[in-house]
């Protein structure tokens, strides 16, 4: 490949992810316009699709988000314990897994389970909408898409993941808890208790506020690629893979811009 020619794809993709950024930004603010002033217009946001969508990205995703969460708390407390025994300070293992689990692995667990099931999903639906016209149907009916589809996703998520989250830390530290009693020969009580002392309500806020800005990302991503589904079933399976990649890899990077500035 040329040098001009490398060029101009990179400048076309440097334009089309302008672009998408654009796009989110219209469609977020968009989403939010119909959840506040919708019911002013007579076009409220339906209660019972937003419940829907609660139902179907949060409380399915339940046991996922319960095993992970759980496993991923003993995993931690494991090496936290068998790190910190060659120097004597195994004990302090209990803090540093109470407010890294608070700050940052509660949410990034959720987040990244709640993209690869519900993101992919909500791509596939809204891309499968977009191929049969069932969203142009929408529009010659008077019915807004974005009321329609995106803004119940929006505020479902909303909701969900900062309940899955905090769902999350309990098992997390429940897990880690039990693993703690048995390695360092404590009760359950007493892991509970010292890791409450460790953990302050920023710490908690904070695992919350990533959660919210995990929902507004995952949101955007799958709807982005949703609509812009074309090309039959290998289109759609490409916007789906492309949703599931996007959502973690914004998710990730938005947690590392998160823990830059608020752990320092």
């Amino acid at each position: 490949m040329s040098v001009r020619a490398f060029t101009e794809a990179l400048g076309r993709r440097m334009v089309g992810g302008i672009e998408e950024f654009g796009y989110g930004a219209a469609l977020l603010a968009e989403s939010l316009w119909w959840l506040i002033a919708g019911r002013t217009r007579d076009q409220p946001v339906r209660l019972s699709a937003v419940a829907g969508e609660m139902v179907r990205v949060g409380v399915a995703a339940i046991p996922v988000v319960g095993i992970l969460a759980f496993a991923n708390g003993v995993m931690m407390a494991m090496q936290g314990i068998y790190t910190l025994q060659d120097f004597g300070a195994e004990s302090q293992v209990i803090p540093g897994l109470a407010l890294s689990i608070s700050r940052e692995f509660a949410s990034l667990i959720v987040g990244i389970v709640v993209a690869g099931r519900s993101g992919s999903a909500i791509a596939a639906r809204i891309g499968a909408m977009q191929m049969s016209q069932e969203i142009d149907a929408l529009r010659v009916m008077g019915i807004n898409p974005v009321r329609h589809l995106v803004a119940p996703i929006l505020l479902a998520l909303l909701v969900m993941m900062p309940a899955l989250t905090v769902l999350a830390a309990a098992l997390a530290l429940t897990g880690g808890g039990l693993l703690c009693a048995w390695e360092l020969h404590m009760s359950l009580a007493t892991f509970w208790e010292q890791s409450l002392a460790a953990v302050e309500t920023p710490d908690i806020w904070q695992g919350l506020a990533k959660s919210l800005v995990f929902a507004v990302l995952i949101t955007l991503v799958a709807c982005i690629n949703g609509f812009s589904t074309s090309g039959g079933a290998e289109g759609l399976g490409m916007r789906t893979t492309r949703s599931v990649v996007l959502c973690i890899a914004t998710i990730v990077v938005a947690d590392m811009i998160f823990t830059f500035f608020l752990s320092r």
